[in-house]
């Protein structure tokens, strides 16, 4: 029974040093071994997991930062697609990632979205995520084919069809779902929601004219729109975008308050060391002040956020976190659930 009891103690001893090495303050030898690691920092490639499949804004965004996050540390950087669930998926494999800087997160206001929507996502995003970086907003765009008969979002809004009215958004509980309940809210008539796994493949069938209209990202929209594949119909921020100037808001067409733009940044695994999250921040910052990028960010209509709070670690957490909690509020009054 004696041997018993000490080889609990011993497994227990085992397993604590397992959880403070991926998941607490470390002390002794580990501690000196995550200082010198975390000054040589990185060692290996970085994988950047994208919570949405490619040609999508998520996507486009990581590609244009990867290589500049390559040049600047010195590793090469991956970028791994983990599309579905709204972005869970890709949440889900970074929340349980050794937090040592090597595996992080490009998600989307999505992440925000998602514990207001659905009911079991795998892991706690107040808990299990240090956030790094907001890299820009971007609104959402309502586009419809060039060969549709819909000219114009009052037509959409005054349309009352039979069967509903169906438009492709880039996912369950993704901020163009939510920016289509609202727009229900507004029509006073049906809206049938078919939800993507991101908004590439949503883009796909609304240029194809299979489905009448979209509620996608403008940065993956933009240039279907330019090339004259995509009619754009509203924007859903509050200004109209300098990249469509002469496209107008759901507000200047509802006369409603109508706004919902998308934020798109990096977060690393809770516990991640505070220099490497440093580190990775200045990174971002210094990238986001390059010419080229902000005009490519700029041409996809992001509104970079080099130097804002909200570009910050702790700025951003705070978004974040008060994020969770607005879209919470707004989900359970309408009563957006998809599980």
């Amino acid at each position: 029974m004696a041997g018993f009891q000490v080889s609990k103690r011993v497994a227990a001893a085992a397993l604590l040093g397992v959880v403070a090495w991926g998941a607490s303050p470390l002390t002794g030898r580990a501690s000196e071994v995550a200082v010198a690691q975390t000054a040589k920092y990185p060692l290996r490639p970085i994988t950047v997991i994208v919570t949405f499949p490619p040609g999508g804004g998520t996507d486009l965004l990581a590609r244009k930062l990867g290589p500049r996050l390559e040049k600047a540390l010195g590793q090469p950087v991956i970028i791994d697609n983990r599309p579905g669930a709204s972005g869970n998926i890709g949440a889900r494999a970074v929340a349980y990632a050794r937090a040592d800087g090597h595996t992080l997160l490009m998600a989307n206001s999505s992440f925000a979205i998602n514990p207001g929507v659905f009911r079991n996502l795998g892991f706690k995003p107040k808990e299990d995520f240090a956030p790094i970086a907001n890299i820009g907003f971007v609104p959402s765009v309502i586009v419809t084919g060039s060969g549709s008969d819909i000219q114009s979002l009052q037509q959409v809004l005054l349309q009352q069809s039979e069967p509903a009215l169906a438009y492709a958004s880039c996912g369950n509980g993704t901020p163009q779902h939510l920016a289509g309940e609202m727009l229900y809210d507004l029509r006073g008539a049906a809206l049938l929601h078919i939800p993507y796994r991101g908004c590439g493949p949503a883009l796909n069938d609304v240029v194809a004219g299979q489905v009448p209209i979209g509620i996608v990202t403008l940065s993956s929209a933009a240039t279907l729109i330019e090339s004259g594949h995509l009619r754009a119909l509203a924007v859903t921020s509050a200004q109209r975008s300098p990249v469509l100037p002469d496209v107008p808001t759901v507000a200047e067409v509802s006369k409603t308050g109508f706004e919902l733009d998308q934020w798109h940044g990096l977060l690393a695994p809770s516990h991640t060391p505070e220099p490497i999250i440093t580190t990775l921040n200045r990174v971002v910052q210094k990238a986001l002040t390059d010419p080229a990028l902000q005009a490519e960010l700029l041409a996809l209509g992001y509104t970079p956020q080099e130097g804002n709070e909200s570009a910050r670690p702790s700025g951003f957490k705070a978004m974040i976190w008060n994020d969770i909690d607005r879209f919470g509020a707004l989900s359970s009054k309408i009563g957006l659930q998809v599980d």
